[in-house]
């Protein structure tokens, strides 16, 4: 499987909207938003096999200290081979240097963060007011 990773790789909105649709992911509802925000994030990630998305995922950062991950999944039909991993490599790459790279993680992404070298912070406890439905 040849699987290309990008950082800065431009996206459209149907092929993210897809994307989001085959996760289940609530964000797929708010198509305009989702985009924007997408567009807007310090840097974007994305994985494409044979031209099409089939993983997405970006940074949101001050640009020198800190930088969190809100966004990072793979299409379910190439999940486990390995598609997510090199993306968050590539973005701890561009990343390596900063005091403190964040992400919340539920489910099965947590065992996957802490492969990456992602461990609890401290005695945090994560909170949010959120919209979705899919955690």
């Amino acid at each position: 499987m040849s699987v290309v990773i990008s950082v800065h790789d431009a996206i459209e909105q149907e092929e993210v909207i897809a994307l989001y649709r085959a996760n289940e992911w609530s964000s797929a509802d708010k198509p305009t938003q989702l985009m924007a925000a997408l567009r807007n994030s310090h840097s974007l990630v994305t994985a494409r096999f044979d031209g099409q998305l089939i993983g997405l995922g970006n940074a949101i950062s001050d640009g020198y200290l800190v930088v969190y991950y809100p966004h990072m999944l793979v299409h379910p039909k190439h999940q486990g081979r390995g598609v997510g991993k090199q993306m968050m490599q590539a973005m701890q790459q561009k990343y390596a240097a900063f005091h403190q790279k964040m992400l919340v993680a539920d489910g099965r992404a947590i065992d996957f963060y802490k492969s990456l070298g992602f461990s609890r912070a401290g005695h945090t406890e994560p909170m949010w007011i959120y919209a979705g439905s899919e955690h």
